[in-house]
């Protein structure tokens, strides 16, 4: 028994990342690849975003992938991720939904506090100038109700599980609003204020002066893009691939290049060939 288990740990293999000079490579590989959403297609910013989200939720970087959206900015998750997570957490009994055709119910139990209840009905919805709006309100009300039930009720029970991400299906109806607040009155649910981004004259300023910080190696990336965030306001994702082209990337030895983008090729061909 054990030398099957010490085989299967000789022949597991993952693309995750070890370090940020990896994160790069891999975001860039990844950027080019058909088998990424289209929203990461050419986006290494979203992509390094994603990954660092998705490992603090637990997430293997080709889940995030596929389980993180970035919305105006901001990163969230799908709401059936986020259902998944709270679910495989021990601090969940259980999530219980219901819906009608006028209300959707959400039911949760985090171990050791009593149950919790959330409604979103179609009233909260017609206050909120979402029921009949084009789209999958339109198409699939009985869904988008579940899905802010299950929002409100989930984020609200297991912030810590959910690290604070928002619901992605809740953040594109605020886009297509134009970032109002759309939180049907009567509700707890705090309205989500909108982004404020780094002036670009101001982070030319910044990067005068700390460049060469990032570039000695004596400050991280993530290092630079914390202190810069933390006065305020956040970086584009244009101004994150700045930082980010401040590390060189050496390439000590094109034969494992050579074969890093193999074993990416042929992991995208598994994929595809698992699918068909």
């Amino acid at each position: 028994m054990s030398n099957a288990v010490a085989e299967v740990k000789q022949t597991s293999f993952s693309l995750a990342p070890q370090n940020l000079e990896e994160a790069f490579k891999f975001a860039e590989i990844l950027s080019k690849s058909k088998l990424v959403p289209k929203d990461f297609e050419g986006n290494q910013g979203n992509i390094l975003v994603a990954i660092q989200w998705g490992a603090e939720l637990g997430l293997q970087p080709m889940q995030a992938m596929q389980n993180i959206a970035v919305i105006n900015g901001r990163p969230s998750l799908w709401g059936d991720s986020v259902i998944a997570l709270v679910k495989a957490s021990p601090l969940c009994e259980y999530v219980v939904e219901d819906v009608s055709d006028t209300t959707a119910t959400c039911r949760v139990k985090r171990r050791g506090e009593p149950e919790q209840v959330r409604h979103f009905t179609v009233d909260d919805a017609k206050k909120a100038g979402l029921y009949g709006k084009q789209g999958p309100w339109t198409q699939y009300p009985k869904r988008m109700m579940q899905m802010r039930a299950r929002s409100w009720a989930l984020r609200d029970v297991f912030p810590d599980v959910l690290r604070g991400m928002p619901v992605a299906e809740e953040l594109l109806d605020m886009a297509a609003q134009g970032e109002k607040d759309v939180t049907p009155q009567g509700s707890n649910e705090p309205a989500i204020p909108p982004v404020v981004y780094i002036d670009e004259t101001f982070f030319q300023e910044l990067t005068s002066k700390y460049k060469a910080s990032v570039e000695s190696g004596k400050k991280t990336v993530n290092d630079f893009i914390s202190w810069v965030e933390g006065k305020g306001a956040r970086m584009t994702d244009a101004q994150k691939e700045v930082v980010a082209s401040w590390v060189p990337v050496i390439i000590e030895n094109t034969a494992t290049q050579d074969s890093f983008l193999a074993e990416m090729q042929a992991a995208e061909q598994g994929a595809l060939n698992a699918n068909s």
